[in-house]
C-alpha cells in the first residue's frame, strides 16, 4: 500500500495488512422523506458524488510503522484541503487506486507505540489508524 502527496510527489509506504475497516458501511445512495401538508410522502433521493470514507486500521500485532512514518502521516495531515494541497492518491496492493484527503474533522491520525511507552527514536514501533475521506 502506497499514500502519494499529490502537491509534492513525495511517496510513502504502509503496511499492507492495514485493513479498510469501513470499506463495506458506505452507501452512494442518499436520500431524505418529509411528509407533505396534504399528508402525501416526499422522497428526495440522489447520488453522492464524493465523500466515501476510508478507515484504514492495524491490528495490534501487525501493520506496524516506524516513528517516523507516523510524523510524515501528522505532517501531511495538517495541510488544509484545497486545489492545490492536502490531497493523496492512496494505491492498495491490489491495484485499487483512490485520490483522498484526511477527515479533519476527525482524528485523523492516531497512532499508538506498540510498547506501551514512549516512543523516541525514529524507528520505533506504532500500531497506526488512518482516517481519510474520497474525493
Amino acid at each position: 500500500m502506497q499514500l502519494k502527496n499529490l502537491a509534492t510527489g513525495v511517496a510513502l509506504p504502509l503496511p499492507d495488512d492495514l485493513l479498510w475497516s469501513d470499506e463495506h458501511a458506505w452507501s452512494p445512495a442518499v436520500a431524505s422523506t418529509s411528509y407533505l401538508i396534504t399528508g402525501a410522502l416526499l422522497i428526495q433521493s440522489a447520488t453522492r458524488q464524493a465523500g466515501r470514507p476510508i478507515t484504514l486500521v492495524g491490528a495490534p500485532d501487525m501493520a506496524w510503522v516506524t516513528r517516523a512514518t507516523v510524523e510524515e502521516l501528522r505532517s501531511w495531515a495538517a495541510s488544509p484541503v484545497s486545489a492545490t494541497t492536502g490531497r493523496f492518491e492512496l494505491i492498495f496492493a491490489d491495484a485499487r487506486v483512490f485520490i483522498v484527503a484526511f477527515r479533519h474533522a476527525e482524528t485523523a491520525v492516531e497512532a499508538e507505540p506498540v510498547l506501551g511507552i514512549p516512543a523516541r527514536a525514529s524507528t520505533d514501533r506504532y500500531r497506526l489508524t488512518l482516517r481519510f475521506l474520497e474525493l
